[in-house]
């Protein structure tokens, strides 16, 4: 009986592909390269205020880094119920939009839906800044109030100072609030999760598709057994994808919130704070501890922003977005 030789396997690549592996890795090494740089270099330039401050910097409310004590916890929890906020108006809104342009908008028009979805989401920060700022917030107010007066038993919808149903209520003690700054900052994560979404329910499988159909399954029903489970990955993606926008977005929450350095839990209450408004308001004026400490507040939130895109990624990486039909 003859030997059995195994055959060696020789990548016959050519040139082309050679060339496209090359600059694929290339650019994949230099974005590692430049994360962990700007990593170094945040964390070099704050150990100075974060060895003289130690845990504490993590439990100080107030910040007065050149006569006391100071710390991220008021302005992380200001980040985190800005982000919360944020994503709780957004990720509806989008995936909506995006369920809307890939399953039921007519062909005529899903393009012009499609380049508008891209437009808004080009929009300048501060025009959203200025547009919440003179505009949205004063139109809003009267939502605040209303969830203020009926749900103000619940902690986080309490507004301090202000009586159920109080028609001398000043509306001033509702404006520059963490829900406002929310609604705008949705308004800015909105279009990116849309983008992500649509991308995913429109490469969900035809046959699949039909296979729902022909058993008999309404237009929402193939929707919610096929489009959904098959783009729940993409879902997840974009909302964490839109949570890390949302917790480094500075220009228009700084025109809008007041500062206010305590821990504020309450949503529709005037003023909050938040790490990038911090560093953006302070660092013009800063002494050279006050910059290493300001970087220190940049170490969190640059911590902050990779562990949720590092579990989108995880999240995405286990889905079947982008998979082929298995009929």
């Amino acid at each position: 009986m003859p030997t059995q030789v195994k055959r060696k396997l020789v990548d016959n690549a050519g040139l082309a592909d050679k060339v496209f592996r090359g600059v694929a890795r290339g650019g994949g090494s230099l974005v590692l390269v430049l994360m962990v740089l700007v990593g170094t270099f945040l964390a070099y330039r704050a150990w100075q205020a974060l060895s003289a401050a130690g845990l504490s910097f993590i439990t100080t409310e107030q910040w007065n880094p050149d006569g006391g004590g100071f710390g991220i916890a008021a302005v992380i929890v200001g980040t985190v119920l800005i982000a919360f906020v944020a994503i709780a108006v957004a990720v509806p809104v989008a995936m909506g939009t995006a369920l809307y342009i890939s399953e039921y908008a007519p062909r005529r028009i899903k393009r012009t839906l499609v380049a508008l979805v891209d437009l808004m989401a080009a929009v300048p920060s501060v025009v959203f800044g200025l547009w919440g700022a003179f505009f949205l917030q004063w139109k809003i107010i009267s939502l605040s109030r209303w969830i203020s007066d009926w749900f103000g038993w619940i902690p986080i919808f309490k507004v301090g100072g202000v009586e159920r149903h109080d028609p001398l209520a000043t509306q001033t003690a509702y404006t520059s609030s963490t829900f406002i700054a929310g609604v705008v900052v949705a308004l800015m994560v909105a279009p990116i999760a849309c983008s992500v979404m649509r991308e995913a329910f429109g490469l969900a499988p035809v046959g699949e598709r039909e296979g729902a159909y022909a058993l008999g399954a309404t237009r929402w029903g193939m929707i919610r057994s096929v489009v959904l489970p098959f783009g729940r990955g993409a879902v997840v993606g974009g909302t964490m994808l839109g949570l890390g926008r949302a917790l480094g977005e500075t220009i228009a929450v700084v025109m809008i919130i007041s500062p206010r350095f305590e821990i504020q839990p309450r949503l529709l209450e005037h003023g909050t704070s938040s790490v990038s408004s911090l560093i953006a308001l302070r660092y013009g004026e800063a002494s050279p501890f006050g910059i290493s400490a300001l970087m220190a507040a940049g170490v969190a939130l640059f911590v902050l922003t990779l562990l949720v895109n590092f579990g989108a990624a995880f999240v995405v990486s286990r889905s079947r977005s982008g998979a082929v039909s298995e009929v």
